[in-house]
């Protein structure tokens, strides 16, 4: 596993941690489809929600949730329909979580709902 990996793994735990604390339920993590990778998949208040995480170490490069582009907006679109349909789910939404910091800091979690 490389350095990114790393840290998008970490972010994806410290993601996973946030959204339990805030009373969802976990249903996947890394789903995949044919249009892409659903970083998590939660449940909360009978809906389901397409969670993107992205995690900066520094914003140096802008922040996390600004390298969601167009294109990229489209294919988590395109995947969470996907597994809408897979899964018949009606009620869903795509979050995105953002988190700044690195393993052994305390991350800064910024939580976009509904984002897409």
């Amino acid at each position: 596993m490389n350095h990114n990996q790393r840290i998008g793994k970490w972010g994806e735990d410290v993601a996973a941690e946030y959204l339990a604390g805030r009373g969802c339920e976990i249903i996947a993590r890394n789903a995949r489809t044919p249009y892409g990778e659903i970083d998590i998949v939660a449940k909360q208040n009978g809906a389901i929600i397409f969670v993107e995480v992205k995690t900066r170490t520094s914003n140096k490069m802008g922040l996390p949730e600004e390298s969601i582009t167009a294109r990229k907006r489209q294919h988590m679109v395109s995947a969470a329909e996907h597994y809408a349909a897979e899964h018949e789910i009606d009620n869903w939404q795509i979050d995105v979580i953002s988190i700044e910091g690195k393993p052994g800091s305390t991350p800064k979690v910024t939580y976009f709902e509904n984002a897409i």
